[in-house]
């Protein structure tokens, strides 16, 4: 009898493993085409010229959008991602990037939102933060998801009511 409980168990336990699992998947549009992407900014902005070409993940805060001839470049404030390619909400921005995504992108709709992207590096370039002259990694986006942030809103229990009178009465319906 507890032999079988304990097969029972970890069952239950592989199952829940199992359907865990199948939750963090990262989203097709950012996958990309190599099976881990590089998703380390400083490490890539300490030796940029060693990760041209190399296929990168990044995700965080559209500061801005500049629509160009042809493309769109997102400037992007970078955080940590989750397992499913997420920007992690509540993170330090790890630093800047502009990503490069071909055809029109209206700014009002991105703009001050979470998003992902995943292409190639292409190198590094001058621009401004503020008056502040900085550095920004540059990628050509081949694929973009923009993330949508939901609040869940609890509301607490109600009290009892009877069906058949008005207001919950002192004793219960023993």
């Amino acid at each position: 009898m507890a032999g079988q409980k304990r097969v029972v168990r970890r069952l239950v336990a592989a199952a829940v493993v199992a359907a865990l699992s199948g939750c963090a998947s990262v989203p097709d549009a950012i996958k990309g085409t190599t099976p881990t992407p590089q998703q380390d900014l400083v490490r890539v902005m300490n030796a940029p010229q060693l990760y041209v070409g190399q296929e990168a993940r990044f995700g965080g805060k559209v500061v801005s959008v500049q629509n160009q001839q042809g493309k769109t470049r997102l400037e992007i404030a970078t955080v940590q991602l989750d397992d499913a390619a997420r920007p992690e909400l509540g993170e330090a921005s790890r630093g800047r990037i502009f990503a490069d995504v071909n055809g029109f992108i209206d700014p009002v709709d991105f703009r001050g939102q979470l998003v992902t992207v995943v292409g190639p590096i292409v190198g590094v370039v001058d621009g401004k933060v503020g008056n502040t002259p900085y550095k920004f990694m540059l990628m050509n986006a081949t694929g973009y998801k923009r993330w949508n942030v939901v609040q869940q809103v609890v509301m607490p229990p109600q009290p009892m009511m009877d069906p058949w009178m008005f207001g919950p009465r002192p004793w219960g319906y023993g």
